[in-house]
């Protein structure tokens, strides 16, 4: 058997729906809005840097980057319901990513505030795909 027959068993469906609502809730999250503006002052980024930035490669990577990560959290949920999946996704959320940034962010010294924003962020994205993978199953 493939090493790969994990795919063959996810909802696939269920991994494009959590991965584009993870894309809009970063466009959300990072927007002038909420925490967008916290964001660009705390990695130095200005208005215009931003506009002359590549923004289909940024984009397109970005949800290419969190449908992987989409697919492997349905890999981990398993066959869960929606509290299991949003259980999975907050583990993933705090104990991983939220962790990894905290050390990364020491070491680099950065702000408080952009830990925040950012592993916040990640938090909050995993929760959401893995309750809506949960909630497919």
């Amino acid at each position: 058997m493939s090493q790969l027959h994990f795919l063959a068993e996810l909802n696939w469906l269920a991994i494009l729906v959590a991965a584009v609502a993870a894309f809009i809730l970063g466009g959300l999250w990072y927007s002038p809005k909420l925490f967008g503006n916290a964001w660009m002052q705390d990695v130095g980024l200005t208005e215009e840097s931003a506009a002359e930035s590549n923004m289909a490669l940024i984009f397109g990577g970005a949800f290419v980057l969190i449908l992987i990560a989409a697919v492997f959290l349905g890999t981990a949920i398993g066959s869960s319901d929606w509290r299991g999946g949003l259980h999975t996704g907050l583990v993933v959320g705090i104990a991983w990513v939220a962790t990894a940034y905290g050390v990364t962010y020491l070491f680099e010294r950065r702000p408080l505030r952009l830990f925040l924003v950012n592993a916040g962020y990640n938090i909050v994205l995993f929760a959401l795909m893995g309750g809506i993978i949960g909630a497919w199953n």
